[in-house]
């Protein structure tokens, strides 16, 4: 009896006693942190799945707007990237069910390429509570600047007006090196003196030997800036290499090898005349030089791909017409000759058509000393610059003067050319 009365009074004290709430409490909050430590361990698997499937899915997005030569088809870019994707994802055998969809948008700024994914995995310990799968999905985005495929064509004025001293100093040394203080080195032929020669001796450099290195470095800069091959092309033109055959002519034909190009851009050189007045020295015709020009760029296109690309006419010149003109001319003339500033209309037709024109207006110095100059040209100079302006293209102007760089203005209005191409929808 002592002993049956002894264990009754332990298992009072049991229940009565706070160590026994404990132990119950314990007891029945086992489960749910068993089910938490087997959820972390869950939910940790699921963040490694998610990674490979963000990782997944961000190369299938860059992936759709990468291109090589030129922008592919949205349909290809989207295969791509699906195909991708499924191949990365296949490698990891605990993610299951997964989808992928690419949606691709092109616009004139470029490419997007979004990747929306999903995919699932199997739990440990979340199946106590019936959680026996985990779904996982997300999306990556990439975007990239679509390649603007253009044609150049630069139409270089190589008329006795260019070869005017490049610098102040170099006008400086040809007019106190002749009898009458003439800044032109002309090409003449008939005279083995002649002022071409004598600026050669003198060490002079005339603007015609600037734009002739401009023009090489101009295709190296055009080389080093196509984000694709041949994303560029070039063709070079002057209004001919003597008085005797004055019209457009070809130095480089279109080409996407800029190399070729410079090399045959090293052979641009003063027109040369054949004696002094011949043809009434009539050697500037910008009516009919830009008439064929136009008839030589053909229709542009979107600048999509290398079959379609743009048409920009790259012209630098000093803007003045000297041609055969008795009836149209905007200047007085003598016997026919017209001495006027390029006839905008000439520009309009060809920026009606969707060709781009970028001038390098090689600032027309005013000659004092001259008594032809005063005469003939001063009067309408000072508005050069302004007629020049309005045949550009809105934003591809450029004005330089003998103290400025030729070369480094060539470059500067090729990079604005490149800043306003957009793909033309």
């Amino acid at each position: 009896m002592v002993l049956l009365e002894n264990i009754a009074a332990f298992l009072r004290r049991w229940r009565n006693s706070q160590r026994g709430s404990y132990t119950i409490i314990f007891a029945l909050s086992l489960v749910p942190m068993l089910i938490a430590i087997g959820a972390t361990m869950d939910y940790s698997l699921a963040y490694r799945a998610k990674e490979r499937l963000s990782d997944a899915a961000d190369a299938a997005a860059l992936a759709a707007v990468d291109y090589q030569t030129t922008l592919p088809a949205a349909s290809v870019a989207q295969a791509t990237a699906n195909n991708m994707f499924a191949g990365d994802i296949a490698r990891y055998t605990d993610i299951k069910n997964t989808t992928v969809t690419t949606t691709i948008t092109d616009t004139s700024a470029g490419r997007t390429a979004v990747v929306n994914y999903s995919g699932k995995i199997s739990t440990v310990m979340l199946g106590i509570i019936g959680q026996t799968t985990l779904t996982l999905s997300g999306s990556s985005t990439a975007g990239a600047g679509v390649p603007v495929y253009m044609d150049f064509y630069l139409l270089l004025d190589n008329t006795p007006s260019m070869g005017i001293g490049a610098t102040t100093t170099d006008i400086a040394t040809m007019v106190n090196n002749t009898p009458d203080q003439c800044a032109f080195a002309c090409h003449d032929l008939s005279n083995s003196n002649n002022y071409y020669n004598l600026a050669k001796s003198l060490g002079v450099t005339m603007r015609i030997d600037v734009v002739r290195t401009a023009t090489q470095q101009l295709m190296t800069t055009a080389t080093s800036t196509e984000t694709v091959s041949n994303q560029f092309r070039m063709a070079i033109y002057t209004f001919g290499s003597s008085d005797t055959n004055v019209g457009l002519t070809a130095i480089s034909s279109l080409t996407s090898n800029l190399a070729n190009a410079s090399s045959a851009a090293s052979g641009i050189d003063l027109m040369t005349t054949s004696y002094q007045n011949y043809n009434n020295d009539q050697d500037t015709p910008f009516d009919s030089i830009m008439t064929q020009m136009n008839s030589v760029i053909p229709t542009p296109g979107t600048g999509a791909s290398s079959s379609s690309p743009q048409k920009v006419l790259f012209l630098v010149t000093d803007g003045v017409a000297d041609e055969y003109l008795p009836y149209s001319c905007t200047q007085p003339t003598t016997g026919g000759r017209c001495q006027e500033p390029l006839t905008t209309s000439l520009c309009t037709t060809m920026k009606n058509r969707g060709i781009k024109i970028a001038v390098l207006y090689t600032t027309y110095q005013p000659l004092p000393t001259n008594s032809w100059y005063n005469t003939w040209i001063g009067p309408f100079q000072p508005n050069l610059s302004t007629i020049m302006q309005s045949c550009a293209t809105t934003g591809l102007f450029f004005a330089v003067s003998p103290t400025q760089g030729i070369s480094t203005a060539m470059n500067a209005l090729f990079q604005k050319a490149l800043g306003t191409a957009h793909l033309t929808q």
